[in-house]
Order: C-alpha cells, then structure tokens, then sequence
C-alpha cells in the first residue's frame, strides 16, 4: 500500500487483504476521478480510466471475497476510515465530485 500525504492521521495497521481493500478502493476513486465527465480532459485518457476501474473493481471483489473466506465477516470501518484518511481519501473523492452549476446564494437572503 503506498503511503499518501495524510501525516496528521497515523496509518493503522491492516491485515493484507485490508491494505488490498483500501488499495483498490482508493484506485477506483482515483479512476471515477478521470472519468469525470466535469475534469476528463480527453476521451482516450477517460476511456483508459474506465478499462482500469473494471479491474480495480474486480480486485476489491477478490480482496473482500478473500476476507469473508478466512472468516473476516465483519469489516472494521473505523481502522479503515483510519487509513483512508491517511491515504488522503477527502481530497481525492473531491475530484470525482461534479460542481453545482446553480450559482452560490448570496448570504443573508430568503433563506439565509
């Protein structure tokens, strides 16, 4: 698992198939972030993006049917919003978010 810019929040330790887990988590947001009709630059970048998010998909599919055959039934999510977190999983699913085209409210109007 490769380490991000999150210092402020400590990596927990993960049992491999966790790190697994998070890994392609973080590339299937990492992916949608490239797909993302509102920053796509190009249609063969995208279209690449869209090829790997298959494969990211189908090794998070492995890694949680992995887990669930060693009798991992549960998923421990606050070690794994620990690492998420370290992996600086806020900033990156902000670059799959699509904007709001409406125009912000100026404060202090009928409903502020």
């Amino acid at each position: 698992m490769s380490r991000g810019g999150g210092d402020d929040v400590p990596m927990p330790a993960l049992t491999s198939a966790e790190a697994t887990v998070v890994d392609q988590f973080l590339a299937i947001v990492d992916d949608l972030a490239r797909i993302n009709p509102t920053r796509a630059e190009h249609t063969h970048r995208a279209l690449l993006a869209a090829q790997a998010l298959a494969a990211h998909a189908a090794g998070l599919r492995d890694a949680l049917a992995l887990m669930f055959e060693r009798g991992e039934t549960v998923i421990d999510g606050e070690v794994l919003v620990r690492a998420l977190s370290a992996l600086e999983v806020q900033r990156r699913l902000a670059r799959v978010a699509i904007p709001d085209p409406r125009p912000p409210r100026p404060p202090g109007g009928p409903h502020g």
